[in-house]
C-alpha cells in the first residue's frame, strides 16, 4: 500500500495578517479582488521552505515528484524543497486553493466566514463551494494513488483539510477547524 505527503506552503504576508489567502488571481478564479495580486511568501516563509526541504533529508523522507499549486506562495516553496532535496517538482492546478468568493482578503476570525465554510454547498458569493473543491482533491488524490508514485504535495490550508478528510472521518465542525502549520510534513498512507 501506498503513501504520500502534505506540505502546507511557507508564510505569507496576509497569514501574519490573518486574512483569508485563496485563490486570489488563480487561473481558476473567476472572482476577483480588486487590486489584488498573488501573495507572495515573507522572508520567515522562504526560511520555512529551505528548512523544510532539509528536513525532509534528514528524515530520509523519499518521494517521486512533487505537485505543488501553481500560485506564487506553494510554488516558491515547492521549488525550494526541490532545490534541496533534488526530487522533481511539477505544477498541478487541482492542488490551487478553494476560491472564497468575497472572503478572500477578510479576517480569517470573522463570524461570517466562520459560519459559510461549515456550509458544503456555498459558493461563497462567486467563490467555489466545499464539494467542487472536495471534487477536484479527490479526484487528484485518486489519481496519485493510482500512478504508484510518493508523491509530496505542496500547498494550502484549505486543500489540507481536504486532503485530511479524504484519508479520515471528520465531523462538518472538525473539517471547518481543521488546519496545518506552515510548512508542516503530514504523512498520509492510502
Amino acid at each position: 500500500m501506498g503513501h504520500m505527503y502534505f506540505v502546507r506552503h511557507g508564510q505569507t504576508v496576509w497569514n501574519v495578517e490573518n486574512k483569508i489567502c485563496g485563490a486570489t488571481d488563480s487561473p481558476l478564479t473567476e472572482y476577483k479582488i480588486c487590486g489584488s495580486t498573488d501573495i507572495d511568501l515573507t522572508e520567515k516563509g522562504h526560511e520555512q521552505a529551505v528548512e523544510t526541504g532539509k528536513k525532509i533529508l534528514s528524515e530520509n523522507i523519499k518521494a517521486d515528484i512533487i505537485l505543488y499549486s501553481p500560485l506564487m506562495r506553494a510554488e516558491k516553496t515547492a521549488k525550494h524543497i526541490s532545490k534541496i532535496t533534488g526530487i522533481p517538482a511539477k505544477a498541478e492546478p487541482r492542488l490551487t486553493e478553494q476560491n472564497f468568493g468575497k472572503y478572500e482578503g477578510t479576517p480569517r476570525n470573522g463570524e461570517e466566514f466562520r459560519i459559510a465554510k461549515r456550509d458544503f454547498v456555498s459558493r461563497y458569493d462567486g467563490g467555489e463551494s466545499m464539494l467542487h473543491l472536495a471534487q477536484r482533491i479527490y479526484n487528484l488524490l485518486d489519481d496519485v494513488k493510482a500512478s504508484g508514485k510518493v508523491c509530496v504535495l505542496v500547498a494550502h490550508n484549505g486543500i489540507a483539510r481536504v486532503v485530511n478528510s479524504y484519508f479520515n472521518d471528520m465531523t462538518n465542525e472538525e473539517y471547518a477547524d481543521f488546519g496545518v502549520k506552515n510548512c508542516e510534513i503530514l504523512r498520509y498512507d492510502f
